[in-house]
């Protein structure tokens, strides 16, 4: 194998793309650090023979006083190479919970709003296979399943941007070989170094568990098998999905019981996860634990509640609904999405002011004919209305329609490819 990292980048990018053409615009999030910096480097000369523009990201967590050094050193070098570059500022940590948690939501969040501004689709991370098996080990300490083992993809959709890692499969010390070869500077993070986080744990674990043969490589191997079974539970999943569930005009999941029972308990739990998810529109998975009282519950004919939803089990069928006590401070304004899925428009004509929330109690005592839907009641609570102040204008789904209509957006992707991740 060709040890330069430039020579096998292209291969790498290739993968990461998984057959698709290159994407016109591309952005690459750097951080100062070694890692992002020959990304950025390596993309540059990819991009430039593929007629691709590509714009760098740096977010500024205001953290450390490098930090905004670190900033203007990634600004130079994507001058070096011709690219535009953007430093964007975080200040929202206030002092409780998971400060590292805290700080890679926010510059997820940060990067996804710019890239979205700028019309790039896909934006480029800075992972490596020392990264990933680092994920492995903590996952591994976790106990998680295969899921976790799968480690980080090379490619995932969220915050509606691409997210891609083209270097899971080069190594930290080549790249900085390649750096230093190269004349490209990088700053060194001391948190790097910090024994308070995990992540450092686990680099000094590898380090210790090097005379047993288990090593970045190794793991990182692991993370690629357990992501392939992770592609074949996915693809059980969505066989079952089309056999067994259907999404209902009220946004709900309905799941045949006797079939849901008769799937194996991986399938079950991965389809009843797959419907919570998608009525919730959150972005993981409940705890297994819960799943499985939820699920053991719901196939005897109880309900419950879990992850913003609640279940129905008095029919043949499941129902898994949004709950309206998770809805109760969710807003948006007419034609913007609400609740992660719904685009509520109209009426032609409406005055400023209009808000749209779940309709509640209140609102469906106002809705006279909301029987003749068929919906399930606690479906109708949690469905989007149109309100000015307390006064209710509309309710689409629960036959109060005032000129407004209730789209279920869902990118696209039916309810059973849904569970075929990105």
């Amino acid at each position: 194998m060709n040890a330069d990292p430039a020579a096998r980048f292209p291969e790498q990018m290739d993968d990461c793309l998984g057959g698709a053409p290159p994407p016109a615009a591309l952005g690459v999030a750097v951080s100062g650090g070694g890692d992002s910096m020959a990304l950025m480097a390596l993309l540059a000369g990819w991009a430039a023979g593929r007629g691709v523009t590509l714009a760098a990201v740096t977010v500024d967590h205001g953290l450390r006083p490098e930090a905004s050094e670190e900033a203007a050193l990634a600004a130079r070098q994507a001058a070096r190479f011709g690219l535009a570059h953007d430093t964007l500022k975080w200040g929202g940590w206030d002092g409780a919970g998971n400060l590292q948690d805290a700080a890679r939501r926010a510059r997820a969040g940060l990067i996804a709003d710019w890239a979205t501004a700028r019309g790039i689709a896909a934006v480029a991370l800075g992972h490596t296979l020392d990264d990933q098996a680092e994920t492995v080990l903590l996952r591994l300490a976790r106990g998680s399943g295969v899921d976790g083992l799968a480690g980080m993809a090379p490619r995932r959709r969220a915050d509606g941007v691409t997210w891609l890692r083209p270097m899971l499969a080069l190594g930290r010390a080549e790249l900085r070989d390649w750096l230093a070869a190269e004349g490209i500077p990088w700053a060194d993070d001391p948190s790097n170094l910090d024994p308070r986080f995990d992540r450092v744990k686990a680099r000094r674990a590898l380090t210790a568990l090097a005379p047993l043969g288990i090593g970045a490589g190794g793991l990182a191997a692991t993370a690629r098998h357990m992501a392939r079974a992770r592609r074949a539970l996915e693809e059980a999943v969505r066989d079952a999905a089309r056999a067994l569930a259907r999404v209902t005009p009220t946004g709900d999941v309905e799941i045949a019981r006797d079939g849901l029972a008769r799937l194996p308990a991986e399938i079950r739990l991965r389809l009843m996860a797959h419907a919570l998810r998608f009525v919730a529109s959150a972005p993981y998975r409940p705890r297994l634990d819960a799943l499985e009282r939820l699920t053991d519950a719901a196939l005897a004919g109880r309900g419950g509640t879990l992850h913003g939803c609640r279940v129905e089990a008095g029919g043949p069928a499941l129902a898994v609904i949004r709950e309206a006590a998770a809805l109760r401070d969710t807003t948006a304004q007419p034609g913007a999405l609400w609740d992660g899925r719904w685009r509520v428009t109209g009426p032609a004509g409406a005055p400023a002011g209009l808000r749209v929330a779940a309709l509640g109690e209140s609102g469906l005592a106002a809705c006279p004919d909301w029987r003749e839907t068929g919906a399930h009641r606690a479906s109708l609570l949690a469905s989007p209305a149109v309100w000015a102040g307390e006064r209710l204008v509309a309710a689409p789904l629960a036959a109060l329609g005032g000129g407004c209509r209730a789209v279920l957006e869902t990118g696209g992707r039916s309810f059973a490819d849904r569970a075929i991740t990105d």
